[in-house]
């Protein structure tokens, strides 16, 4: 327990919403009161890691308070699927005791990481019950990072089987958006998503194949960014899908998506967010493919955000994208490496029914010879043409509001597929070619009241222009950071 006069307690830190938490004015000896210090904001990153950094709150009080908004708040939305409440206190002992806490970037800062990368200590599930249940003996080198930086790893989160889905559910488990509870998390991160929209913790860890980073920020309402290839440790699941998936960050503010990508990138230039040069920006709203369907509130999301760049000073042109042969490059990848993923496990047949079918078709595909580096190439050609006239491009970041949350994982493969599919066409191109993207919300679906979200790309090593593009945007159009 904690001294009542002195310091703040896990009911006052855990206090509701978005407002900043005052902390009590330090006394002298003489019980003089000297000058207060500044408010607490325990919702943010930044936020926490100055409170710990300047002493106004501990490790141990930023942890206490993540935990009861976990435990009052996780029943409905299935975020977690474990939270390390002994493992973690022990983190936040750990690091109020470091010599450089002052100097700490996430100083105290409670993180919750997917679980499909290791967790010493964890067992590494993936989201499936076909794989190993030994601990992992060793940090992931993201997870290393985060923890140097000064993180405490509060708990693991939900993902669908081999992270293969866009909605994220399981046996026991339906992890569901924190704005309406009636609509999924989305996937494959759902479970980040989830724990950051509800404001259960302030940054989480996800990684993206197809648009798993970005797809649940969109419907949870927060930022979610994937990094090109090669900025961030990736090693996730085998080959890291052929080089698709990255490492990212949820966060609820571009400041705090920066900072954490600075941590994972071991580049603290990275956190920096002064206002870029003019941008020649490419505004592509246009289906990716003719049977697609855009609902008209996420078309008017992206125009939303190519208006505010506009405000900017940014010069704006309708360019549609390059989508030619991508949409079969991305199918034959999408089976193929679950089919190589599930060669490693120890335990297929325990592998979900809609996973068979796809690992099946997966194993088809690789023994047909049709996955060839050329697809891609040509691909990335056309998008590179297409960046010789624009710096960045802002498109719609899905094409609907999640699928409903259900159980998913029961249903017949073709069901899920087809449910994918049709929400999230926007996403996947980026994994193809392995290029930077990010997802920022842009207000409410005026019918389902689920969050709209822009999603903004651009071409290799632009991850700082799109962070600070983003933040503009942010600043003409600040959103509500927390679902009610």
């Amino acid at each position: 327990m904690y001294d009542e006069g002195t310091a703040m307690t896990a009911d006052r830190v855990t206090a509701e919403t978005t407002e900043e938490v005052p902390v009590a004015a330090n006394t002298t000896d003489s019980d003089t009161p000297s000058e207060p210090r500044p408010p607490v904001d325990l919702t943010t990153a930044t936020g926490t890691a100055a409170a710990v950094q300047h002493g106004s709150i501990s490790p141990e009080q930023a942890l206490d308070a993540a935990l009861e908004r976990i435990r009052a708040r996780d029943r409905k939305l299935s975020a977690f699927s474990l939270v390390r409440e002994e493992a973690a206190r022990a983190e936040a002992r750990a690091v109020a005791e470091r010599q450089d806490l002052d100097m700490l970037p996430l100083a105290g800062v409670p993180i919750a990481v997917k679980n499909n990368i290791d967790v010493s200590g964890e067992v590494t599930r993936g989201g499936s019950l076909s794989g190993s249940e030994v601990p992992a003996d060793s940090d992931h080198p993201v997870v290393r990072r985060l923890r140097a930086a000064g993180a405490v790893v509060v708990g693991l989160t939900s993902v669908p089987e081999f992270g293969l889905w866009g909605v994220t559910d399981g046996p026991g488990s339906i992890t569901r958006s924190p704005w309406n509870t009636r609509y999924s998390s989305g996937g494959s991160s759902g479970g980040s998503g989830a724990a950051v929209g509800s404001g259960m913790v302030p940054i989480a860890h996800g990684n993206d194949g197809l648009g798993s980073v970005r797809i649940p920020a969109a419907c949870c309402g927060v930022v979610g960014l994937k990094p090109g290839r090669g900025l961030v440790p990736s090693e996730v699941g085998v080959d890291s899908w052929g080089g698709m998936t990255e490492n990212g960050v949820l966060a609820t503010t571009v400041a705090d998506t920066a900072l954490m990508l600075s941590v994972l990138a071991d580049r603290p230039d990275l956190a920096d967010l002064e206002t870029p040069p003019t941008l020649r920006i490419g505004l592509a709203t246009a289906a990716p493919t003719p049977l697609t369907h855009i609902d008209l509130a996420w078309t008017a999301a992206a125009d939303k955000a190519a208006a505010a760049a506009s405000q900017a000073g940014h010069i704006i042109g309708v360019a549609e994208l390059p989508y030619q042969g991508a949409t079969f490059a991305l199918a034959l990848r999408w089976l193929g490496n679950a089919a190589r993923e599930a060669a490693t496990v120890p335990h297929p047949e325990r592998l979900q029914r809609r996973t068979r079918t796809h690992v099946a078709l997966g194993r088809a595909v690789l023994k047909s010879g049709l996955l060839r580096p050329s697809q891609v190439d040509r691909v990335e050609a056309r998008l590179l043409d297409y960046f010789e006239r624009y710096d960045v491009v802002i498109t719609p970041t899905l094409a609907t509001a999640a699928p409903r949350a259900r159980r998913w994982h029961s249903r017949p493969w073709l069901a899920n597929v087809l449910a994918n599919v049709k929400f999230s066409p926007f996403t996947p191109l980026w994994n193809l070619v392995g290029w930077p993207a990010l997802s920022i919300p842009m207000g409410i679906h005026p019918r389902n009241g689920t969050p709209v979200a822009a999603q903004i790309a651009g071409p290799p090593g632009s991850e700082s222009t799109i962070l600070r593009l983003a933040a503009q945007i942010e600043a003409a159009h600040p959103w509500q950071r927390l679902a009610p």
